[in-house]
């Protein structure tokens, strides 16, 4: 019950500055994958909060596709989040 509690009480700074904790993540369900939300996760995993292979289960995408979001942010910013910029910023790479 302590571990439960002491998970709930955890955060992190989210990538709009405010805190983050696992009850405002996305839900589980999500299908539509919008830059914040992707940023909340990736935030989420870089604090501590979610390993690596939980989020990708909990929200069932793949390692690869997540470590594609880490590194658009780390090359990009939280802009390279967007899907309309993927192949600019492919393309600004080569």
């Amino acid at each position: 019950m302590n571990d439960q509690k002491n998970a709930l009480s955890r955060f992190v700074i989210g990538p709009d500055g405010q805190r983050l904790t696992l009850a405002d993540l996305p839900p589980a369900d999500t299908r539509r994958w919008v830059i914040r939300r992707k940023a909340e996760v990736v935030a989420a995993v870089r604090g501590g909060l979610l390993t690596v292979e939980d989020a990708c289960d909990h929200y069932n995408v793949s390692i690869e596709e997540f470590e594609g979001w880490q590194k658009a942010i780390d090359r990009h910013g939280i802009q390279g989040l967007r899907t309309t910029q993927i192949k600019k910023y492919r393309e600004t790479e080569a």
